[in-house]
């Protein structure tokens, strides 16, 4: 008879437990109502099924629908739900993948016969039959060879099972039926799945290459209750009403177009004027705080990205070489180069520094076409790009004033929420990092301190950062709560090597300066889109394209209105008239769809006193007043740069 185990729990305490217990009998001997929550159980580290007995002494932990660990266990089994129920309405169908992703899962088929939008409600509705049968998931271990014959029909699974299983590996089966070769673990059975949908349809390669087979790829979501799911469909449908792709289209501010080529963005006149104001605050920003600004070519040799090591690194997202007169050029994917090229063009005392370089550069990368999205991912896209030379003592300050700056961005533009991430190296345990133990202590202690400094929430992500240097990204929350990167800080201890940057130091000697890469916007085309969706196209008063729309009431009075628009154009204010020969009412609902801020109506009575009667994107009507009042009034608010109306 084997000997009882002795388990550890998350407060310290033991308990023992026969041999073979499962994490469930142990959860329910704690307490029903935890094994009711139960979803799976973390054993010495590793995540286990609660079914799955244990094997030894460990320690042990019960989680809960409170883990994200678990929420991602429930979408992986929802996942094999779903693979069931197709195998169960289409039975030809071959199964490939289907792993828990943010938000939900999705599932590759290889399947003859394209998926229709009518038989994703058949599966779901199969998917919920299956679940209501209480079927449990079932661990069990299989030969390597003998699951290679048991797998024989299905060619994808074999593939898989040679390239990644063990001497004896694991599949899941969901009644007697369905059996899928996964490492799991699962929930204990289909009862404990509540809430799911599937949202849609994609088209898939096998492994991710375009020259495999094409396959199907059917998306959905899946919470622990009902409600959590219903509010995650809200902010599902809000989005699709926010993005930027068609709210662009309907303001006329961008498009992309067929004939230029996918992934180039065509900025029309209203996008271009909010792109300026964009640029124009950026490049105030620069010279208020101490950059200079610089501008570099687009294309430059091919050598200069051969030393700045970008050929051996980066040459997948390179444009092809050109070929000119005397050599081989490239288009720019980082404006990185050429600034260290205006850094080494003239000797440099360590009076001289910090030098601060910036840059709205204009950058070229390949992205493929099954990537790119929107203002998200294009093929040539503008950088705020600044970098930083300097000497070690004045590197946290840098770092300091780089973060201030970048709060400042997000405040201005209406952000409140956000965190940063540190993301620091492996102690050079892996050997892939470059740079010395010294300079990765000095880095990452500077961004440590440059973060309490400025009172940053910070999260250390341990072996994340890049090979040439640690780093700072800030996430900002837009009004959805979705995270986006923005603003991102970046040592290199690579390029100042590999280009002999130097400085004269207070001794006489030659030193390297330590580089910083700065991005804050991190593009102009993705923070325009972010900006877009967080705002749905109602831009704040300053940033609107057209902050005030004159409506005349009838023919007769757009004289008045004319004078109305050039008191707000002599107050700096961008102004419209809208004189159609339209009912004044359809005006006012044009100019709401537009997102103007605000309307300024006028007829027989304003124009008699003087006055206009506002109105607001919003809908509020605040009646008439005087005409100088109410442009005094807006002037002052969009100079506040506000993003409250």
């Amino acid at each position: 008879m084997s000997s009882p185990y002795t388990l550890t729990l998350p407060d310290g305490s033991q308990k023992t437990v026969p041999a073979g217990t499962t994490p469930l009998e142990v959860a329910r001997s704690i307490g029903q109502r935890l094994a009711d929550d139960a979803v799976v159980a973390r054993v010495n580290g590793a995540l286990w099924d609660l079914t799955r007995p244990l094997e030894g002494d460990a320690t042990l932990e019960i989680l809960t629908s409170k883990n994200p660990e678990a929420l991602e266990v429930y979408r992986h089994s929802t996942a094999h739900l779903l693979a069931a129920a197709v195998l169960e309405l289409y039975p030809e169908t071959k199964l490939a993948i289907g792993p828990p992703i943010k938000d939900g899962f999705y599932y590759d088929f290889d399947r003859p016969v394209p998926f229709t939008p009518e038989d994703l409600e058949k599966i779901e509705a199969r998917m919920r039959e299956i679940r209501d049968r209480d079927l449990a998931y079932e661990r069990r271990l299989v030969n390597k060879d003998e699951g290679l014959r048991m797998y024989a029909h299905e060619a994808m699974k074999c593939e898989l099972i040679e390239e990644r299983a063990d001497a004896v590996f694991t599949e899941y089966t969901l009644g007697p039926q369905f059996a899928d070769f996964c490492r799991g673990p699962h929930v204990p059975s289909t009862k404990r799945i509540k809430a799911f949908k599937l949202l849609s349809i994609a088209g898939a390669y096998w492994r991710g290459d375009e020259k495999r087979q094409q396959l199907q790829r059917i998306y959905g979501t899946a919470w622990f209750s009902q409600k959590d799911q219903d509010d995650y469909l809200h902010k599902l449908e809000e989005a699709k009403k926010r993005d930027h792709r068609v709210v662009g289209k309907a303001l006329d501010l961008i498009s992309i177009q067929e004939l230029a080529g996918p992934g180039l963005i065509f900025f029309h006149p209203k996008g271009a004027l909010v792109r300026k104001l964009l640029e124009d605050w950026m490049r105030e920003q620069y010279l208020k705080r101490g950059y200079d600004l610089v501008n570099t070519p687009h294309v430059m040799r091919e050598q200069l990205w051969d030393r700045s090591g970008h050929l051996s690194h980066y040459a997948d997202n390179m444009y092809a070489a050109m070929e000119l007169d005397d050599a081989r050029y490239r288009l720019k994917p980082m404006n990185c180069p050429g600034h260290i090229l205006i850094y080494a063009d003239r000797q440099r005392s360590y009076r001289d520094l910090p030098v601060r370089l910036g840059e709205l550069g204009t950058v070229y990368r390949y992205e493929r076409s099954g990537t790119l999205h929107g203002l998200f991912r294009v093929r040539g896209f503008t950088q705020d790009d600044a970098h930083i030379f300097c000497r070690p003592d004045q590197i946290e300050d840098e770092i300091v004033n780089c973060l201030e700056f970048a709060v400042d961005v997000l405040k201005t533009y209406g952000f409140h929420r956000y965190k940063a991430e540190i993301s620091v190296w492996d102690g050079g345990a892996s050997g892939k990092y470059d740079g010395t133990p010294d300079q990765w202590d000095l880095a990452q202690n500077a961004l440590h301190r440059a973060v309490e400094r400025v009172g940053l929430e910070a999260t250390v992500m341990a072996d994340e950062a890049a090979f040439y240097g640690p780093k700072i990204d800030v996430k900002l929350l837009d009004a959805l709560d979705r995270p986006w990167q923005l603003s991102t800080v970046q040592f290199d201890f690579t390029l100042p090597r590999r280009f002999n940057l130097e400085y004269v130091g207070e001794d006489g000697g030659k030193h390297q300066p330590l580089m910083v890469h700065r991005a804050l916007y991190g593009s102009v085309e993705r923070f325009f889109g972010i900006l877009l969706e967080h705002y749905a196209g109602a831009f704040p008063l300053w940033l609107a394209p057209v902050q005030a729309m004159v409506l005349p009431i009838a023919d007769r009075h757009t004289d008045y209105a004319r004078q109305v628009q050039a008191k707000l154009a002599a107050a700096g204010l961008r102004a419209d008239i809208d004189a159609r020969s339209e009912k004044v009412n359809y005006k006012i609902r044009e100019a709401q769809l537009q997102k103007i801020p605000f309307m300024l109506v006028v007829g027989d009575r304003e124009a008699a006193d003087g006055k206009v009667a506002v109105r607001t994107r919003k809908g509020g009507d605040l009646g008439a007043r005087p005409v100088d009042e109410v442009v005094a009034e807006i002037a002052a608010a969009a100079l506040a740069r506000s993003s409250d109306e």
